[in-house]
């Protein structure tokens, strides 16, 4: 492998490869090539540089020669006036650069630790790919390096997201490897990503009107040809005709179609049959025998067929490309939220303006009205309001105070705030929504992949065809068997059928992203459009979420409020539970002094244990505290609990969301069935299910949720469950697609195939209206390319079709796939504003 170089110093590597030297051979006396050092005795290693064998001395060179070559830098030995000395000098500028990307101070603004001990996460933007086929080659290319742990590509936006272990690979090998086989690749940045995505768009626009200027006049030079041979034309002006139609062809298939030969030859070095395979060699091989049928003055031309096959080829790709482009606007946007610089404060509050990326978690920042917070953090000092209407879809700014959080984007509307830095880079929830977004995008669903495995067979299968009727043709009417061979190539291109999934994918992700879903998992679109049975949690995800404690109620003598709702905040202190947050509010809204508690253990759904001033404390339920009857009526509430009976009881309230009573009826007109499975009180989650008109059961432990849904899940149904705890994360990981409240807690969206971004419950029976949309969208794709390559194929072998009618059938077939998929981003019911690619912070 052309990589094992970068893991060696080049001298170790050749004198290796000088002690073990056979015997001699025909480069006996000669110098290496690539770095002028003598070829050890009967060493036969060369390699073909500009046409030329050439010798090399070692592995080591012709490792890093090869790789030199396949990615186009053989001018590194052209224009080089004396043999390198110095292994620096070895690499060219272009490759050698990429070891800048190794250095840590670089690697923090784009590199985060992925786990324990030396595993790194980076997202990576890939220029060059052109295509699915481009897709899998870098996936099984990169992923078959030593250390590296996976390669995902999101087709989508050409980003991918890479980890590895840095013991083992540096990250500059990776990009050095991507680069040998004619990709370049970068870290991800979102103003270098929309400058590649204008080249992309700038070069693919002179593409198509080089193809469709050059369309033009070839056909109106072949209708003048058609009309001759019906009515008489002399040779000299048929011959000019002939050739003004080659002189104008050659821009089409040359410049405008190089993009095909060029991934066909990438997908033949690896051994692949890419459907830029077929596509090159009916193009190739229409163009060349046209032309020597030009220049001998006999024989059938096909230049109008080449260039109308290239024309529609690259319309239908600019289209797709532009639906690419359009689903990662959005996520590009979110990178930009952030500032460019940051006031930081230091230790005697003096200030000064440095870099974002120089920010580190504890340091404290100053933000003014006007100005974003540059990364996620809490509120230290000053009472504002911050606008995250970017990320969330709400538009009403929400009130912070000191200790509340808030999120690296959002817009300081209203006063001053110091802001104490939390996470920064990429462990900030920004980041984190980027990188489920291109998990997701990058995971295909089982639809895309059988789709791509029919379409790989496919290739093989329509060339062994083709040679077979090329054949057929030839031993029984030779004049006919070269354009019947061609319709056939053409109008089997399998386009149609590799685009039918990814350009419907592609269009309905950026559609759910403006109503406010975030797919995070390649199945969720098709699960969600199959689910019968929804199950819904309810705090947090039909209520608010933002439950506040409404009354204190104590138990035992000698306890009042105050105390015990500090030990209640004591025993809650490192939760995310809404319960927890709302104790910790309570709490700081008395100005209360809470102790320190030790030992603590949470066990989700029932509650918290820890020790405090040496006596042992429990708050949850009243199962689980041991005093039951002590809660009334259907107030949620919790007790507080030591080794002889309940201290107190704290009543909590919480209120439905908006939308609820509607979202819910939409989505039983959607035909599911739904269902509240919560841990709240019986009676309280009874109360919400009969506002809401559903099925629902209280006081269940995780386990009791998950047992639930398995029992459902025996019956055949497919459950998809919405909640948004750290004890949902189960329960939502044994759905067969799960959602996840924004607002929830990081487990609860990690375990989740969707995360819903604002609190708008009507985006859900949206989300599910347009799943279902695009699961039909894709079937009618994938019916229409085998349909119509079933009927095209025998027509073609059987000599009913002409090129000309090949290349308007093939791009026809193409275009209805793409316009047919574009049909789901046009009009999304709900989405009330600009992108939303971020999730709103926990409210304090």
């Amino acid at each position: 492998m052309p990589q094992a170089v970068y893991r060696a110093p080049f001298g170790e590597v050749r004198a290796k490869a000088q002690e073990a030297a056979p015997p001699a051979g025909p480069h006996e006396g000669a110098r290496c090539f690539h770095c002028g050092e003598p070829v050890p005795e009967g060493l036969e290693l060369s390699v073909e540089i500009e046409g030329e064998p050439r010798p090399m001395c070692c592995h080591g060179c012709k490792a890093v020669a090869e790789a030199i070559v396949e990615a186009g830098l053989t001018d590194f030995y052209r224009y080089r006036e004396e043999r390198p000395g110095r292994p620096r000098e070895l690499v060219p500028e272009a490759l050698r650069e990429l070891e800048l990307y190794d250095r840590p101070e670089l690697q923090r603004q784009f590199v985060r630790a992925a786990g324990e001990g030396t595993v790194r996460e980076a997202a990576l933007i890939l220029e060059g790919i052109a295509c699915a086929a481009c897709v899998w080659l870098t996936e099984r290319h990169v992923a078959r390096l030593p250390g590296v742990l996976s390669f995902q590509v999101n087709y989508a936006t050409h980003r991918a997201r890479v980890r590895w272990d840095e013991g083992r690979i540096r990250l500059s090998e990776i990009l050095k490897a991507i680069a040998a086989i004619g990709y370049v690749a970068h870290p991800y940045d979102p103003g270098r990503q929309e400058a590649v995505a204008r080249r992309e768009r700038a070069a693919a626009l002179r593409r198509l009107a080089v193809a469709g200027l050059g369309t033009m006049q070839v056909m109106m030079l072949a209708v003048a040809l058609y009309a001759g041979e019906a009515q008489g034309m002399a040779p000299d002006i048929r011959a000019l005709l002939r050739w003004a139609s080659l002189a104008l062809s050659a821009p089409v298939v040359l410049y405008s179609g190089s993009g095909f030969f060029l991934a066909a030859l990438r997908d033949l070095r690896r051994r692949r049959l890419g459907m830029d395979v077929p596509v090159a060699l009916a193009i190739g091989a229409a163009f060349a025998a046209s032309a020597w049928h030009t220049v001998r003055g006999a024989g059938e031309i096909y230049f109008d067929s080449v260039t109308m096959f290239v024309f529609f080829l690259l319309t239908g790709r600019y289209l797709e490309m532009a639906a690419r482009h359009r689903a990662g606007r959005a996520m590009d946007a979110l990178a930009r939220l952030l500032p460019a610089t940051a006031t930081r404060l230091g230790p005697g509050g003096a200030e000064e303006t440095v870099a974002v990326a120089e920010l580190a978690p504890g340091e404290r920042v100053r933000v003014r009205p006007g100005e974003t917070v540059p990364a996620d953090g809490v509120v230290e000092e000053g009472e504002s309001a911050v606008d995250e209407s970017l990320l969330t879809g709400e538009r009403m700014p929400r009130p912070v105070a000191p200790g509340a959080r808030v999120i690296g984007g959002a817009l300081n509307t209203d006063s001053p705030l110091v802001v104490r830095i939390e996470r920064v880079g990429e462990e900030t929830v920004l980041a984190s929504i980027r990188r489920l977004l291109d998990r997701a995008q990058a995971e295909k669903p089982a639809v895309a992949r059988l789709a791509d495995r029919a379409a790989a067979r496919f290739v093989g299968a329509v060339l062994a065809a083709a040679a077979a009727v090329a054949w057929w043709w030839w031993a029984h009417e030779p004049a006919r068997a070269f354009g019947i061979t061609l319709a056939m190539l053409v109008v089997t291109c399998p386009c149609a059928l590799s685009l039918a999934t990814p350009a419907a994918v592609t269009a309905a992700t950026g559609a759910l992203m403006r109503l406010g879903l975030v797919t995070t998992r390649g199945h969720a679109l098709e699960t969600l459009a199959r689910a019968t049975h929804l199950v819904l949690d309810k705090t947090g995800t039909l209520t608010t979420g933002r439950l506040r404690v409404e009354r204190v109620r104590p138990l035992r003598a000698g306890v009042d409020a105050d105390s015990a709702l500090a030990l209640a905040a004591a025993l809650e202190a490192g939760s995310e539970h809404p319960i927890a947050e709302a104790v910790r509010a309570a709490a700081r809204a008395r100005g209360l002094a809470v102790p320190e508690a030790r030992a603590l253990r949470a066990r989700p759904g029932h509650g918290v244990e820890g020790e405090v001033g040496g006596r042992r404390l429990r708050l949850g339920t009243e199962a689980w505290t041991g005093t039951p009857g002590v809660v009334a009526g259907t107030a949620t509430a919790v007790v507080l609990a030591d080794g002889d009976g309940p201290l107190a009881v704290l009543e909590l309230g919480d209120e439905l969301r908006p939308d609820a009573a509607e979202a819910l009826a939409a989505l039983r007109g959607l035909g599911l069935e739904l269902r509240i499975l919560s841990g709240d009180r019986p009676e309280a989650v009874e109360e919400v299910a009969r506002r809401l008109g559903v099925a629902g059961e209280g006081g269940l432990t995780p386990e009791g949720k998950l047992e639930r849904i398995r029992a459902l899940q025996r019956r055949g149904a497919v459950v998809a469950m919405v909640g948004d705890g750290v004890n949902d994360a189960a329960v939502l990981a044994g759905a067969q697609v799960s959602v996840a409240m924004a607002s929830g807690t990081q487990l609860a969206q990690a375990s989740a195939d969707l995360v819903l971004l604002s609190g708008r419950l009507m985006a859900l029976a949206e989300g599910v209206r347009l799943a279902r949309r695009t699961l039909a969208v894709i079937r009618q794709n994938l019916a229409w390319a085998a349909g119509y390559n079933l009927l095209a194929l025998p027509a073609a072998a059987a000599g009913w079709v002409a090129p000309w009618m090949a290349a308007i059938g093939m791009s026809a077939s193409s275009l209805v796939v793409v316009l047919n998929a574009l049909r789901l981003g046009r009009h999304t019911p709900g989405a009330r504003g600009p992108a939303r690619a971020g999730v709103a912070a926990a409210d304090a």
